[in-house]
Formats: structure tokens, C-alpha cells, sequence
């Protein structure tokens, strides 16, 4: 049987202090000064679900070959587009195969274990890679600004030699509306908490919990990790109870320093398990929204020989805590912010350019000269080695997953940039090659000529006369 051969996370680097946020509408919200404590993950302004997706399917891949990927799950409720098909953008961020099929899921809380599910129950054959991400907007001084957080996880699914093999499953849909966001909206609409405790969550997953564990054929006593998404207070520990499972074996629901990351969370907390598992821990999953998804692992000994990669710990551990609460809402466009006339150009993209362009500016593809060896971006017809000039020598040479420096270096506050100063400057390789970059998740006094950068792919900027997202990739700092 399939199961887990990767695991991989990546949480933004932005934690904004639930504090500042009580601070700001205590005045017309006094309940949030009881809320006002720890932090939630917010993206940069230049991250999304989109953006997410890709780092954490890199995290995922470490050590894997990537050609031997053959289908692309990205599951969200918050991608950037309504009729554009997100899946082959990140696979082309990812430089896969073009011959790969290509899945997005949406619409619903169980998206992220809806889509790991189906391909652990998929033939076997080749290798799925099932990413979860989300960053959902929230209404100022609302209860979800306070316990939503943005993340993303991803997972590689196949049947040789799995970390974690699936054991069993088990599956409800219910048409229980405990939020929704309607068609054009920007904001969930959320039912009353009690309605959704005891209605929703203590009635809806105990149930498929209990046929879970009687098709595999376990006792709640012998599960290890017990995931259950959810911030309401004391309802994971209560649905493990019914279940047999200790209350020490429920996972820590990530809110303090997370905060809750919808879609992906299921998955966030999996592969936080994991990093945590040893081989034999019975490892159960319970995923809520419209229903149930339930999940039964095995941690195998192939566990602890997985390549060591940044994980949700290691993104967790990147951070940097931030308590300008104006900050936040300009990221997310919940206040009207004066730009400047500078910010006013005509963003409109060329698709033939684009398209033409992919593997350039999506996959950050450059050359190799395969007469003299020298690397160059952006890949041409002749080669840039003034002592070879060799017309159409060069092959591919990605440089997305390369590690550079800087060699110089500005932080300007002239250019428009909606987190000034506009920090860029040119980075060379280890390998060779060099260019001109935006920076990113770095903060201008801390730049420094020869410090060791890493590509992300993120925002370019966006066309919001038309809702068009431009990507591409930007340097941060490699540690």
C-alpha cells in the first residue's frame, strides 16, 4: 500500500503578536484582550498560497528525483485565481515534467486530506505531490484575525519504501455549515462557536474516528499522535476521549505559534508529527469541514533516513516577530493606503512574452556551456565567456535551487515598493552565474556584501486592474 515517502512545511516568516492586534480594537472589541496572547504566521507582501505551495513542495522534495513526479495536487481555498489552473504554475515553478497530470482542490476545510487521501488510495506507480496551503484575509477586529495563521505543507506520496504507510481511512461528507465565503467575497462568514462544538466537531468525527480505528483493527490506547485541527477549546481532547486515545497524545494544535492554517493545516500538523515519530507510532489523523477525513499512518524505520530538510520546525525556528499592526492590514489590502504616483504604472502582462519566457522566469532556468562549462542566466544562443563566444552550446542549468552571495547591494526608498526601502542587488553563484535580484525577508540594516542568499519564489507585483499575479523568483537569506 502507498504512503508517505517526503514530508516538507514551510511557515512565513512574519509573526505578527496577537497583542498589537487586541491593542488596535480593544476599543471596539474588548473580548480580543482575552485572546491577546502568543502569535500567528502572516505572509510578506509578496507571499501567497501560491508562493507557500512551492517552498513547501521544495522542502517536500529534498532528495527526491523529480522526474519521477508524475501528478501535482495543490489544495486551497485561497489561490489567487478563479479560472486558472494553479497546479502547472507551481510544477513549472518546480521544473517537473510537462507530462504530468495536474489537480487543484478547493472549496472546503478537508481539501488538503480530500486530495493526500486519493493518492494514497490511487494505483500505485510513480510518485504524487500533494501540497496544502492557505492564507485566508479576515475582517479587522474579528476572532478569526486573532487564531488564523498562513502556512503550507506538502507531502510525497508512493509505495517504495514509505516513512509512513497508510493503514486505513475513512471518509463522512456533511453539509454542516459551520462558515462559509460566498461567491465574490473576501471574508468567511462564521456561525456561533457552541453550534459548531457540539453540533459539528463532537458529533461528526467521533463517529468516523470510531469506524477508523475498528476497520484497522486498533484500539485508541495504541495510537501515539492523535492531529485534529482545531482551536475551540478542549474539543480535540474531548473527541480523543471517546476514542480511547490518551490526552497526552494529542498534538499541539500549533496555535501559539502558528495560528490555525486552514486547508493546510491537517497536513502541517502530519508532517509536525512526523518530524516527532518514531518508527512503530501509530500516527491518526482527523480532518473537519463538511464532514470528516480520517487517517490511520504507521511510522516505518524508512523515517529516520529521510534527508534532512527545514520541516515545520526548522520554519517555525525561521521567524521574526512583528508588532506593526498597520503593517499587516496594507499587506492584505484592509485599509486604503496612499501608494504614491509611483505605484501608478500600467502593470498589464504580456502573455506571449510570458509564455515564451516560462522556463526562464518560472522555473529560473539558465545555461551551461557544455564547451567551456560556464554557467550564465538568462540562457542564450551564445555563450557569455568572451574566451569561447560557442553559438547554441547551452543546456539547461536550473538555478532555482541554488545557493549564492551577495555582491552588492541597495536599499532604495525612491522606487516603489509596498514594504519600503525596495531592497535589491546583484547576487552570484557558487556555481557560477550571476544577476540582478529583488531581496526579500531581509530587513535593510542587516545586508551585507557576501551574505549567502537562497531563491523563493515569490510575488513579482500585481496587475490589479485586471486581478492578474505576476511571480517571480527573489533572494533571501540562505540561513
Amino acid at each position: 500500500m502507498s504512503g508517505i515517502i517526503s514530508i516538507g512545511g514551510y511557515i512565513p516568516r512574519l509573526r505578527l503578536q496577537r497583542k498589537a492586534i487586541a491593542e488596535a480594537n480593544a476599543w471596539f472589541n474588548p473580548g480580543l484582550k482575552g485572546q491577546a496572547k502568543a502569535e500567528r504566521a502572516i505572509c510578506n507582501w509578496d507571499e501567497d498560497a501560491v508562493t507557500m505551495a512551492v517552498e513547501a513542495a521544495r522542502d517536500a522534495l529534498t532528495g527526491i528525483d523529480r522526474s519521477q513526479i508524475d501528478r501535482v495536487v495543490i489544495a486551497s481555498t485561497t489561490l489567487p485565481f478563479q479560472d486558472r489552473q494553479c497546479a502547472p504554475l507551481i510544477a513549472q515553478a518546480l521544473h517537473l515534467r510537462n507530462d504530468i497530470a495536474t489537480l487543484d482542490l478547493t472549496t472546503s476545510q478537508r481539501a488538503g486530506t480530500t486530495g493526500l487521501m486519493t493518492a494514497l488510495q490511487a494505483p500505485t506507480g510513480g510518485l504524487t505531490l500533494v501540497i496544502a496551503a492557505e492564507k485566508r484575509r479576515t475582517k479587522a477586529a474579528s476572532p478569526q484575525e486573532m487564531s488564523y495563521g498562513d502556512g503550507a505543507a506538502a507531502m510525497v506520496i508512493g509505495a517504495n519504501a514509505p516513512a509512513a504507510r497508510l493503514i486505513a481511512a475513512e471518509t463522512e461528507a456533511v453539509d454542516f455549515v459551520d462558515h462559509f465565503r460566498g461567491q465574490s467575497r473576501d471574508f468567511d462568514y462564521v456561525w456561533e462557536e457552541r453550534w459548531i462544538r457540539d453540533e459539528g466537531y463532537n458529533k461528526i468525527v467521533p463517529p468516523v474516528v470510531a469506524r477508523l480505528l475498528k476497520k484497522a483493527g486498533v484500539s485508541g490506547d495504541r495510537i501515539a499522535h492523535f492531529v485534529m485541527p482545531c482551536t475551540l477549546s478542549r474539543v480535540a481532547q474531548g473527541i480523543a476521549k471517546k476514542a480511547g486515545i490518551a490526552e497526552d497524545k494529542v498534538r499541539d494544535n500549533l496555535h501559539a505559534v502558528c495560528g490555525d492554517t486552514g486547508v493546510a493545516h491537517p497536513l502541517v500538523m502530519l508532517a509536525h508529527a512526523l518530524e516527532d515519530a518514531k518508527a512503530g507510532d501509530l500516527i491518526l489523523v482527523a480532518a473537519f469541514g463538511q464532514g470528516c477525513d480520517a487517517l490511520l499512518f504507521e511510522a516505518t524505520p524508512a523515517l529516520a533516513g529521510m534527508p534532512q530538510r527545514r520541516g515545520i520546525k526548522g520554519s517555525l525556528a525561521r521567524r521574526k516577530a512583528e508588532g506593526n499592526y498597520q503593517r499587516f492590514l496594507a499587506f492584505n489590502d484592509n485599509v486604503v493606503l496612499e501608494r504614491g504616483m509611483r505605484a501608478e504604472g500600467d502593470k498589464q502582462t504580456p502573455m506571449t512574452t510570458a509564455y515564451r519566457k516560462r522556463d526562464m522566469i518560472t522555473s529560473l532556468m539558465g545555461g551551461k556551456c557544455r564547451i567551456c562549462g560556464t554557467v550564465q542566466w538568462p540562457k542564450a544562443n551564445v555563450c557569455v565567456n568572451p574566451n569561447c563566444n560557442a553559438f547554441h552550446s547551452q543546456d539547461d542549468h536550473p538555478f532555482s535551487d541554488q545557493v549564492g552571495k551577495v555582491m552588492s547591494f541597495t536599499a532604495d526608498q525612491l522606487t516603489y515598493c509596498p514594504d519600503p526601502p525596495a531592497c535589491y542587488g546583484m547576487v552570484t553563484f557558487e556555481e557560477g552565474g550571476r544577476f540582478m535580484a529583488d531581496f526579500t525577508d531581509v530587513d535593510a540594516p542587516d545586508l551585507k556584501v557576501g551574505m549567502r542568499m537562497r531563491m523563493m519564489f515569490r510575488i513579482k507585483e500585481v496587475d490589479a486592474q485586471r486581478g492578474f499575479v505576476k511571480y517571480f523568483w527573489k533572494a533571501a537569506p540562505a540561513a
